[in-house]
């Protein structure tokens, strides 16, 4: 940051152009004519000053000032958790009490001990549109870009890519990144899809880049792609009746409710569709044995976060009043799996 700059705050409404420095960690900004003094780090560069601007407008004292501050080495303050990198994309209305005409602005969040060497782009027709480039450093947030409503439907895809890396010491190398989003637009014009978050005074969208050095797939599904996904299930069950089987020598049915038991292939299948689809199973043995007093089951969940269990027990307590159940053997099954007996 330098003198003429014109910047934008972080964590409040305003900006102006950058007029000096107090100390090592104020800058002064004419907003609107007056002089206020802002923490650096609040402050984002939009606007670089050019060569001829800083050399009129920067008194020789003010421009030693300048280059010293310039030549100061940069200490990064480092985190323990920062050593995985988390990226993530903010986006904020301008007027959030205008959505329907408001413009917004875009933030790229660098959570990591990491500088970022990163591309911003825009899917437009068939190629791709660079909207922002540059490097970010670690552990901070800077502005992108700033659109209008019209242009709100150019963002419906976007990506990010980057490289990551450390100044002036040793560090694990991390693999290139590059993620595709798909940007729901229609979120824009709610008022509730705009969320407190950890890295603005405002509520924003975000969406996630990367997650503790694991890029994010994000993946749309619509209600043909599930249709033929368990029409392709149904399939492969008529030719192995897999995953409802017997215990040798005993009358107990396991079930094993794990999606990769249930289907060979969960590309483009969201949290809440694989939940779904393991409840259908789930009710689709309930109803073929409900008549059969006595008939143990036993539904071999995994232990997870208990999601699966959950909703099997809200399934049993609100549809199945009649049977009881309990916690399988632990011995067998671990503490993943619910045995019901039929009343």
């Amino acid at each position: 940051m330098k003198i003429g700059d014109k910047v934008r705050f972080l964590n409040a409404v305003g900006g102006g152009i950058v007029k000096g420095f107090k100390g090592k960690d104020l800058v002064i900004v004419d907003d609107d004519g007056f002089d206020t003094p802002v923490l650096i780090r609040e402050c984002v560069v939009i606007e670089p000053a050019n060569e001829s601007q800083v050399r009129q407008t920067v008194k020789p004292t003010e421009q030693f000032v300048q280059q010293t501050k310039v030549e100061e080495p940069v200490v990064v303050e480092e985190t323990k958790e920062g050593e995985q990198i988390t990226v993530c994309l903010a986006y904020l209305p301008v007027d959030i009490k205008n959505l329907s005409t408001t413009g917004y602005e875009t933030y790229l969040v660098n959570e990591s001990n990491y500088y970022l060497s990163y591309n911003y782009m825009n899917r437009y027709k068939d190629e791709w549109n660079s909207l922002a480039s540059g490097i970010i450093e670690p552990n901070t947030k800077i502005f992108l870009e700033e659109f209008e409503k019209p242009d709100l439907n150019d963002r419906e895809r976007v990506s990010l890519q980057f490289i990551a890396y450390k100044k002036d010491k040793p560090y694990k190398a991390k693999n290139p990144c590059s993620v595709d989003l798909k940007i729901d637009t229609v979120k824009f014009y709610k008022l509730h899809s705009f969320r407190e978050n950890d890295y603005f005074n405002e509520d924003a969208i975000v969406y996630y880049v990367m997650r503790k050095d694991l890029p994010e797939k994000e993946f749309t599904i619509s209600a043909e792609d599930l249709q033929q996904a368990m029409l392709q299930k149904e399939q492969a069950e008529r030719r192995e009746k897999k995953p409802v089987k017997k215990q040798s020598g005993s009358d107990i049915v396991e079930v094993d409710l794990h999606i990769n038991e249930l289907l060979d292939n969960t590309n483009g299948l969201s949290n809440k569709d694989i939940l779904d689809y393991q409840l259908a199973k789930f009710r689709e043995v309930m109803d073929e044995y409900k008549n059969k007093k006595g008939q143990k089951i036993v539904f071999i969940h995994g232990k997870g976060d208990g999601v699966l269990k959950n909703s099997i027990l809200k399934e049993l307590k609100e549809k199945y009043k009649s049977a009881y159940y309990q916690d399988a053997s632990f011995k067998e099954y671990g503490f993943g799996a619910t045995m019901i007996t039929i009343k």
